[in-house]
């Protein structure tokens, strides 16, 4: 009967016909929408708390209840005023690709299980080389985002280094192995101290240097580096969106012989544009790159991206071997990243990029820089203290006490015109202001300075 009734929807396209409708309704009053949801739209996610249901329901029923109840719960993520967390929009047109891929449903893991997402990640890795001036030999794996690509990185770090000093990975674990050491700086992501757990350094054997007022490492607290060493560098800081020094401390770990990657999630795309390129010289020495395709580059969710310079030492590390798994001449995704059964990321990735060119991400990324500095002006304007030196798209401030800067924060959040994140620096509560979105204008960030001045008049 389900079989018989399945059948049926795919016949008739009723369903989908629903989901069109519901879709551009959402798109056409996202700009109306309180960016984040009401208390009164949450109190009706009660609607999804039952008993698993003992009988099939209608496609309709469950397009329906997901419409009327799960919509008015999403942050407005693709409209021009959510500045939470570092999340980007969603370029229209790869939108429609992921509505395109979706219906294909294809698993991304080998070329014979989809020879369009391979030969669209071959084309990817190949533009991006392009973009960021990475070395010819550098590869490409398409993962969920920059978390899972730091991981993936720093694997293949940990097996070449380990291959160095005769010791292999894969067949002798890592008992007894030499020591591999790993140098970061204070102000590294939480993913990759995550990520430093997970593959079983441990954060207590980091060797921590330290990082100025913005986040940005002290190159002459850089400990002595050897061919043992990991150094850990960020592009794009998160709270402050300040850049490591690549120029300076790049070419004193090439010639120690250490591995450098470097924790790009959003910022790397910074050299992608002649205006801020510079923030970003001397990132082409490092080993390995982890950047997302869905923060600064707006591609939708999720698209993260591990790139390193060593295939042999991306391959050996996280290829995986089965009897069943049959590998072609092409290339085939599984070679580059942990997962066997992942999306086909790269066509939206592709789509974004195909449509963009290399002048629209350049206007693209440059306009966050721009609509950053011009919230940062006014902000300011109101008596704010900008604490960041604005350099790409992120603007922290602080309203002279902690007290008043978390009430203006909750009154910000609330007022459903906005939303973004509370935070801390230098020991001071701070409000973070991610400028991430296309779509957002001038004039919204006009708005949003409204807003504040609203606000901080009646506290």
């Amino acid at each position: 009967m389900i079989h018989d009734q399945m059948h049926q929807e795919l016949k008739d396209k009723n369903i989908f016909e629903q989901a069109r409708r519901y879709a551009y309704q959402y798109i056409d009053g996202i700009h109306d929408m309180d960016v984040f949801p009401s208390e009164d739209s949450v109190a009706l996610l009660s609607h999804f708390d039952e008993d698993l249901p003992s009988h099939t329901s209608s496609g309709e029923e469950v397009l329906d209840l997901l419409n009327k109840y799960g919509s008015l719960n999403t942050t407005a993520q693709n409209g021009p005023r959510y500045f939470g967390y570092v999340n980007g929009g969603a370029i229209p047109a790869a939108v429609a690709v992921k509505w395109l891929a979706d219906v294909w449903d294809q698993n991304g893991g080998l070329y014979n299980a989809s020879p369009i997402n391979a030969k669209l990640e071959a084309v990817c890795e190949s533009w991006l080389k392009e973009l960021f001036h990475l070395p010819d030999t550098t590869v490409a794996g398409f993962v969920s985002g920059t978390s899972t690509a730091n991981l993936c990185c720093l694997i293949a770090a940990r097996y070449a280094i380990l291959k160095k000093m005769g010791w292999d990975i894969n067949e002798k674990g890592l008992n007894g192995a030499p020591q591999i050491r790993i140098i970061a700086h204070q102000q590294v992501h939480a993913s990759i101290k995550q990520t430093l757990a997970l593959i079983g350094f441990g954060r207590a054997n980091v060797e921590w240097y330290d990082s100025d007022d913005q986040g940005r490492a002290v190159v002459d607290d850089l400990p002595d580096l050897d061919d043992s060493c990991i150094l850990l560098l960020q592009a794009g800081n998160a709270n402050t969106g300040a850049f490591d020094d690549f120029k300076s401390l790049c070419p004193i770990a090439r010639a120690a012989g250490a591995w450098i990657h470097i924790d790009g999630a959003f910022g790397l795309w910074a050299g992608a544009t002649r205006r801020l390129q510079h923030l970003t010289q001397g990132m082409e020495l490092a080993d390995s790159w982890a950047v997302d395709g869905h923060k600064t580059l707006n591609t939708p969710y999720d698209c993260g991206i591990a790139l390193c310079k060593d295939p042999d030492a991306m391959i050996t590390a996280l290829l995986a071997t089965g009897e069943y798994l049959i590998y072609s001449d092409k290339r085939d995704p599984l070679m580059y990243t942990q997962e066997m059964s992942k999306r086909a990321r790269a066509l939206e990735l592709w789509a974004t990029m195909k449509y963009l060119g290399r002048q629209g991400i350049e206007e693209l990324v440059d306009g966050l820089h721009e609509r950053s500095l011009q919230l940062a002006t006014g902000l300011s304007d109101l008596g704010l203290t900008v604490i960041n030196e604005v350099v790409f798209n992120q603007v922290l401030i602080h309203a002279e006490s902690d007290n008043k800067t978390e009430q203006l924060l909750q009154r910000l959040q609330s007022s459903g015109k906005l939303w973004l994140g509370g935070s801390s620096w230098l020991g001071k509560k701070t409000i973070r202001n991610s400028i991430c979105s296309w779509a957002t204008t001038q004039e919204d960030i006009d708005m949003v300075i409204d807003v504040y001045r609203n606000i901080i008049s009646d506290l």
